[in-house]
């Protein structure tokens, strides 16, 4: 399916690799212009080259820190006039909150929560007056069914979906559309982080940790990464104009809830 994004210009963030990664190949393949923004040059290199050849689409890269004032305006001064925004960050640490200090806090809500907003807030009012933008957030399955050891990032991300749930409604009227994808259990760098503290905490081997989380999926493994990109276009597309304010749980089958 053509998915009506094609000479669209887009910005992902945490892009380098794993999802953000993934999610940059999905647009760039529609034919969109993309904006990769992460904090190693080298990797970020790497992985601009592999999308080119891949795609044959226009790749800029940006090498810096989104979560600060300067990444933001760098990375925002690169990639232009804004058609799509795809906001990412890599995850706080993992562990219990009682050794986490207020800084700590700080930290994973300026990663995970006040970047996005800053992000937004920078480029919503220029898709709303050019009648059409596609924001998507990446949170995690953690908005919904909260992990012991993922203290920092329950509260940040939830703060974010709260504050995406009320401009959502406000900008869809616009054919701007502001939208959640959380990840379940996906085969990236992340989750072996992840399970590596978890194994940890119950004393056992990260392989361990992952053999009995990939036991309780029903789909019986975790994702590809490019399955989730490929999920992020759509959510990007044209045809997507009706689709705001919405947390997609991509996650195997994972969380056991109706709702």
């Amino acid at each position: 399916m053509d998915l009506g994004i094609r000479g669209r210009n887009a910005l992902v963030c945490g892009a380098s690799k794993g999802l953000g990664r993934a999610c940059a190949t999905s647009l760039a393949r529609e034919g969109c212009s993309v904006t990769i923004v992460a904090r190693d040059r080298e990797q970020l290199a790497r992985t601009a080259a592999a999308i080119r050849a891949a795609t044959g689409a226009k790749i800029t890269v940006v090498a810096t820190d989104i979560t600060t004032d300067e990444g933001r305006a760098a990375a925002l001064d690169a990639a232009g006039t804004l058609d799509i925004l795809v906001n990412n960050a890599g995850g706080p640490p993992t562990g219990d909150f009682r050794k986490f200090s207020r800084d700590d806090w700080l930290r994973a809500l300026n990663g995970n929560m006040l970047t996005p907003i800053e992000l937004i807030r920078a480029t919503v009012d220029g898709m709303m007056e050019r009648k059409f933008g596609r924001i998507v957030n990446i949170t995690s399955s953690a908005v919904k069914a909260p992990i012991n050891v993922l203290a920092l990032s329950n509260g940040a991300r939830s703060g974010l979906t709260g504050f995406i749930a009320g401009i959502a409604r406000e900008s869809v009227r616009h054919n701007v559309t502001i939208n959640n994808l959380l990840p379940g259990a996906f085969a990236t760098d992340r989750l072996k982080t992840m399970f590596a503290a978890q194994g940890k905490a119950a004393g056992i081997s990260t392989e361990q940790a992952m053999d009995e989380r990939r036991k309780t999926i029903p789909a019986g493994r975790f994702g590809e990464p490019e399955e989730f990109g490929e999920a992020c276009a759509y959510l990007c597309s044209a045809q997507a104009g009706f689709v705001t304010g919405q947390n997609f749980l991509i996650d195997g089958g994972a969380y056991p809830g109706t709702f």
